[in-house]
C-alpha cells in the first residue's frame, strides 16, 4: 500500500512539472532584440483619429509654439503617416513619421521594408521624441519658405509641402486638409502677432544653418522617403473586408482611418490606405 501511495505521489509530481514546463511562455527575439510578445496583435484594438488627435495634440501644439509648423499640420501628418498611431512604426518604435536613420542619427533602430526590404528607421524613447524630431527634419533649407507662413496657415503649408518634395501622391494636400477640416485640428492652430513671428523667424533661421553646417550631406529621402499615400476609389464589389485582405490592413484600421462608424461604402468613395 505504501509502495503504491509512493508510485501515485511521484506520478502527480511528474505530471505537475510537465503542465508547469507547457505553461512557460518562452519569449523568441525578433531581430531587432525585441520579444515577439510586443509584436502587434491582430487583436489589439486600433486606435480612432479622435482618440489619437486627443493623446497628442498638446505635444503638437507645444512644437508649434517653438517653431511655427501649425499644430493641424503636424497632428496630420501624424495620422496619415501612423495610420492614427497603429502602425508598426509607431507602436513598436514610437515612430510616428517613418522617419529613417539617416542622417545624424546615434540611437537605436529598428529594420522595416521600405524602398528596400531592410531600411533602417528610427526608434525614439516616447511619442514626444518623435514629434520633436520630425520638426528637426523639416529645420532645413528646402522647407525653409514654410516657416515664412503664418503658424496658423494649414492650406498654405499643406500646399508647401507638397511642393517641396514632401510627398509623391499629387493629392497629398488635399489629404492633409481633408484630414484637418474632418477633424477638426485647426481649432489647436494660433494666430502669432508680427512680433512673435519675428521673433520665431529668427529662431528658425539659426536652426536651419546649424543642420546645414553640422548634419552630413545626406539626400533627405535617404532620411524620410516622399509619402506616398494610397487612395483608392470604391468599386461595385468592394468591402471593408476585401480591401483590408487586398492592402494587408485591418478593417479597424481602415474605418479608423477614413472616419468611418460603419462598414457602408459607396461608388466611388475615396479611402485612405494607410501606407
Amino acid at each position: 500500500m505504501k509502495k503504491f501511495a509512493f508510485i501515485l505521489l511521484a506520478l502527480t509530481v511528474f505530471f505537475s512539472s510537465c503542465s508547469s514546463k507547457k505553461n512557460t511562455v518562452y519569449k523568441s527575439k525578433n531581430h531587432t532584440g525585441t520579444p515577439s510578445s510586443n509584436l502587434p496583435s491582430k487583436t489589439r484594438p486600433a486606435v480612432s483619429g479622435n482618440a489619437y488627435v486627443e493623446k497628442y495634440k498638446d505635444i503638437a501644439i507645444s512644437e508649434m509654439n517653438k517653431y511655427g509648423i501649425p499644430a493641424s499640420i503636424k497632428l496630420a501628418q501624424a495620422l496619415l503617416e501612423s495610420g492614427n498611431g497603429n502602425s508598426y512604426l509607431a507602436t513598436q518604435a514610437n515612430n510616428h513619421f517613418g522617419i529613417k536613420c539617416g542622417g545624424v542619427w546615434k540611437g537605436k533602430s529598428i529594420t522595416r521594408p521600405d524602398d528596400r526590404f531592410d531600411d533602417c528607421f528610427r526608434v525614439y524613447e516616447s511619442p514626444e521624441q518623435s514629434f520633436r524630431d520630425h520638426s528637426e527634419f523639416l529645420l532645413r533649407k528646402r522647407y525653409s519658405d514654410l516657416f515664412l507662413l503664418n503658424k496658423n496657415d494649414y492650406k498654405g503649408w499643406a500646399k508647401g509641402l507638397k511642393a517641396a518634395g514632401y510627398a509623391t501622391n499629387p493629392r497629398y494636400p488635399d489629404l492633409l486638409i481633408d484630414m484637418i477640416e474632418r477633424y477638426e485640428l485647426y481649432q489647436y492652430d494660433r494666430v502669432e502677432t508680427r512680433v512673435e513671428k519675428e521673433k520665431r523667424e529668427v529662431v528658425v533661421e539659426r536652426e536651419i544653418v546649424h543642420n546645414a553646417v553640422e548634419a552630413p550631406v545626406v539626400q533627405t529621402e535617404q532620411i524620410k522617403s516622399p509619402v506616398a499615400m494610397r487612395i483608392h476609389e470604391v468599386q461595385g464589389k468592394d468591402t471593408l473586408y476585401s480591401l483590408s485582405k487586398l492592402y494587408g490592413i485591418s478593417v479597424d484600421q481602415i474605418k479608423a482611418l477614413n472616419g468611418l462608424t460603419d462598414t457602408n461604402l459607396s461608388i466611388g468613395q475615396l479611402l485612405v490606405i494607410s501606407k
